[in-house]
């Protein structure tokens, strides 16, 4: 039995807090190419905010795109939680690459094929699969934030057998290096949220433009921009799932984001764990390691606490989204689950790092070490995909629900 199989007939180990074999064979090879291809990258990266051109094709080549894509169209037809893992695995040896991969992999290519027609499957998902072409998200934008659909400008106008767009959205993950980019845009401001369709907007269409390129505190070499569309003219046949339909593309599309947030966290903090060991054997202080004093074994049984149940709730929640359905998400358990996920993944990252650093001492704080890198990875973690406070949001609002209705 395959894993997709698994999920499907409900007998999923994953959904038992361990993984089968065929599970634990893509982490297992994840690591291993993360580790050899992609660990000496990182370094690179983060110092010169640097993205090898050449890596996206590496990791096609080796399989590693389009997991949760059926064989036909060019991926591996496995489900989300294979591609978590493979996340996970990229995770631990060069996070800023990881990032890249979900966003190209997740927002992208897993968007189109779920949403996309069959003529847009087969033209966009083969390269994608290859890594030949880069993909990207474009939803949130200036000013926006938490409040992305309400308060979305950027505009799509029909116009014969066009739309033309108009607007710009920043903080986009691939942006500057994308080939393909599914574009949030409001087709009928009367309709406020409810207005809003997708579109693939290649970067060769006239009026897209990368307005710049930002630099940042952690994931850096992770290309992030601001794209500016400026009457761009997008073929019709490149809307996504119809007018207006574009709210139930992005509430099922960000639960699955949130749950494939928890496995980069979880890749971190493994990594992290690793080299605190590790440094707790061989750093000496008066005449004996570090780790034999029980404070720093008191951080360190910590550390491995948060990491394994930030394992298991990851791996659940993987398993309890894959089957979501078009249009399925933003309401009920899953939509509550994946929000719980990420905001417990993202928070015990967070503290995994911070005593992470502190049994380093002097030398986490330097800005070139490994664990210092991995350190500014982690408020991103707490705001992307919605922040803690939204995440906080969610789980209430799906937990007072009887008390609305009964109100």
């Amino acid at each position: 039995m395959t894993a997709s199989q698994a999920i499907s007939s409900g007998d999923n180990r994953a959904s038992l807090f361990a993984l089968d074999e065929e599970q634990q064979a893509v982490l297992d090879q994840a690591d291993r190419f993360a580790r050899k291809e992609l660990y000496p990258l990182s370094e690179r990266m983060d110092r010169e905010e640097w993205w090898p051109d050449e890596a996206f094709r590496i990791i096609g080549d080796n399989g590693f795109f389009g997991a949760t894509i059926p064989e036909e169209y060019g991926g591996a037809g496995l489900d989300l939680l294979a591609a978590g893992l493979v996340l996970q695995g990229f995770a631990r040896w060069n996070h800023a690459m990881a990032l890249s991969w979900v966003a190209h992999d997740n927002l992208c290519a897993n968007n189109i094929y779920r949403n996309g027609n069959e003529q847009q499957r087969r033209k966009y998902l083969p390269d994608l699969c290859t890594g030949r072409k880069i993909g990207a998200l474009g939803l949130t934008e200036p000013g926006a934030g938490s409040d992305a659909l309400g308060s979305m400008r950027t505009t799509a106008r029909r116009d014969g057998d066009y739309y033309v767009l108009n607007g710009g959205k920043i903080y986009i993950t691939n942006g500057p290096v994308a080939d393909v980019i599914l574009v949030y845009a409001r087709t009928d401001r009367s309709k406020g949220p409810q207005g809003i369709s997708a579109f693939i907007v290649e970067k060769g269409f006239p009026g897209f433009k990368v307005a710049q390129k930002l630099t940042k505190m952690g994931y850096r070499g992770s290309q992030t921009g601001e794209l500016v569309f400026e009457d761009c003219r997008v073929p019709s046949e490149n809307l996504i799932g119809g007018e207006d339909r574009g709210v139930a593309i992005v509430m099922s599309g960000l639960d699955l984001e949130r749950a494939m947030i928890s496995p980069l966290c979880l890749g971190v903090s493994e990594r992290a764990l690793q080299l605190s060991i590790d440094y707790a054997q061989t750093r000496q202080q008066f005449g004996k390691p570090i780790g034999s004093f029980q404070m720093v074994q008191s951080m360190l049984a910590e550390m491995y606490v948060q990491v394994e149940t930030m394992r298991t709730f990851t791996y659940r929640t993987l398993a309890g989204a894959a089957p979501l359905e078009v249009g399925g998400g933003g309401r009920g358990n899953i939509h509550m689950l994946t929000a719980a996920s990420v905001m417990y993944a993202a928070e015990a990252c967070h503290t995994v790092l911070d005593k992470a650093v502190q049994i380093h001492g002097g030398s986490g704080y330097i800005w070139e070490s490994e664990i210092n890198r991995l350190f500014r990875s982690i408020k991103l973690l707490e705001i992307g995909a919605g922040t803690t406070e939204v995440r906080k949001m969610i789980i209430a609002g799906e937990l007072l629900k009887d008390m609305a209705t009964h109100g």
